[in-house]
């Protein structure tokens, strides 16, 4: 009782196919088919890639605006008022 039957897979296909349409099923299954390809596709170029050389990273670059000697700020006199 708790398995479903050849009759109960049947009607749930006319259900579906009634639903849908014949039609917009392969639409779907044809998206499907190009996803795995792009999938595949997408593993072979991470093969590929890993099988490269990998270069150097380059050097962090900084930019320095202000020399050293006018970074330091000149010492002011303060004035008590009073």
């Amino acid at each position: 009782m708790g398995s479903m039957s050849i009759w109960h897979w049947i009607i749930v296909l006319g259900v579906v196919l009634l639903l849908f349409g014949r039609g917009k099923i392969s639409e779907m299954m044809g998206d499907v088919a190009q996803g795995i390809k792009a999938f595949k596709k997408g593993m072979a170029e991470d093969d590929t890639a890993k099988a490269e050389p990998v270069k150097p990273a380059e050097p962090v670059k900084t930019i320095d605006h202000q020399s050293a000697q006018s970074v330091q700020q000149p010492q002011t006199e303060t004035h008590k008022a009073g």
